[in-house]
């Protein structure tokens, strides 16, 4: 059974194995004419470990540096996250990046 009962497709394995950070990447590259990674890493702004954690997917490719990809090389973010094999209706966004962190103990100086 490939679709939920809503004709959503699901987070199990089988529908992530399209998911390829390197096609990105390289997608990236050629349309940049650029020679590697290093190249990339300085166009992108970021330091050169994170071009190799996400090609070894030891990263996920944040909204950030989505973003950076997109100004970069003008190709929408749509289009970006097609390369990357991102086939999601909607990208969510964690809630835990929201929540306020908790005050250090002993708290108040009044």
């Amino acid at each position: 059974m490939d679709d939920n009962e809503n004709g959503k497709r699901g987070t199990r394995l089988a529908d992530q194995v399209a998911y390829d950070p390197n096609n990105l990447l390289d997608a990236l590259i050629e349309k940049l004419n650029l020679k590697n990674d290093a190249a990339l890493s300085r166009a992108l702004e970021v330091a050169p470990p994170v071009i190799s954690k996400i090609r070894h997917r030891r990263l996920p490719v944040g909204a950030s540096l989505l973003i950076r990809m997109h100004e970069v090389s003008d190709l929408s973010i749509k289009d970006l996250r097609i390369l990357m094999g991102d086939r999601r209706d909607k990208f969510r966004i964690s809630d835990k990046q929201f929540k306020p962190k908790d005050a250090p103990a002993g708290g108040d100086a009044e």
